[in-house]
């Protein structure tokens, strides 16, 4: 099991490049871990990250759950869906490295709950990001040659077939 501080630094990735494509999602920037409060159940919860608008009250709930061997299930999507309801949440965005399982697919549908794919190794400049039909990747290298880089720029779409069969089709951006 990932010690506390791989948990913390997911959390914190997810975060900062979750900001860097805040308007893909509609919203104007994401702010890291904090409380919020519980309007029905008087209680309060820790998120882990929060969607914000400019102007508007709406926001969206950030869970990251960095479980590397097994999809999401249903009840902890369950959890999450129960989260945006007694806060007032407008939605919530579930990040993790192997996604949802069909019955948590179909609840985070039914709630508003977006899915995001993030490797657990990310970090801020070397990533794989998947969300919302988009994806992105990060790469980095520091270092001294004399060979030639060349990097091709595409733009990737993912269609949802269902059943965990996705198409994937690319073209040059």
């Amino acid at each position: 099991m990932a010690d506390n501080s791989e948990w913390r630094m997911y959390e914190e990735v997810a975060s900062y490049l979750l900001n860097q494509f805040a308007d893909l999602f509609g919203l104007d920037r994401f702010e890291g871990k904090q409380k919020v409060a519980g309007l029905r159940s008087g209680t309060e919860w820790e998120i882990d990250a929060k969607g914000v608008a400019e102007g508007s009250d709406v926001f969206l709930i950030v869970e990251c759950r960095r479980y590397s061997t097994s999809r999401q299930n249903q009840e902890k999507i369950g959890s999450l869906a129960y989260r945006i309801r007694d806060t007032g949440a407008g939605g919530a965005i579930i990040v993790s490295p192997l996604g949802l399982q069909e019955g948590a697919r179909r609840v985070a549908g039914a709630e508003g709950i977006k899915e995001v794919i993030l490797r657990p190794d990310s970090t801020t400049t070397e990533y794989f990001l998947r969300f919302l039909n988009e994806v992105r990747v990060g790469i980095s290298d520091i270092g001294l040659s004399d060979e030639a880089i060349s990097v091709v720029h595409k733009k990737v779409h993912i269609a949802d077939k269902g059943e965990g069969q996705d198409t994937v089709t690319t073209e040059k951006a």
